[in-house]
């Protein structure tokens, strides 16, 4: 299955959703061990259901770990993103900052 990572078939649902799990700081979180999808939907401001597809994804490729059952603590795996091959679709569309707020991930 591809993702596309150029510009015009980007998954912006995804990105956001990769994005928002790579950058999450223990402070962000109610657990220690991540994000619900519920916090992470809104956080994202995209419905449920659409989160929790985009969470299936990111766990395929072995970049969200899962803890727990209800409710389900998803934190991201900064060590198994890093060895993603680099032309991978994942890997290029969560690498691909051109249109990112960072100011949104980081308060100084």
């Amino acid at each position: 299955m591809e993702y596309y990572a150029s510009l015009e078939n980007e998954d912006k649902a995804l990105k956001a959703v990769g994005l928002e799990l790579m950058f999450l700081t223990p402070e962000k979180c109610n657990s220690e061990y991540g994000i619900t999808a519920v916090e992470l939907s809104k956080r994202v401001n995209l419905p449920l259901d659409v989160v929790k597809k985009k969470l299936a994804i990111l766990k395929d490729k072995n970049i969200a770990i899962v803890k727990g059952i209800n409710p389900k603590y998803w934190s991201f795996d900064q060590y198994n993103f890093q060895r993603l091959p680099e032309d991978d679709d994942i890997f290029l569309l969560l690498c691909s900052f051109d249109d990112v707020d960072f100011d949104k991930f980081f308060s100084y």
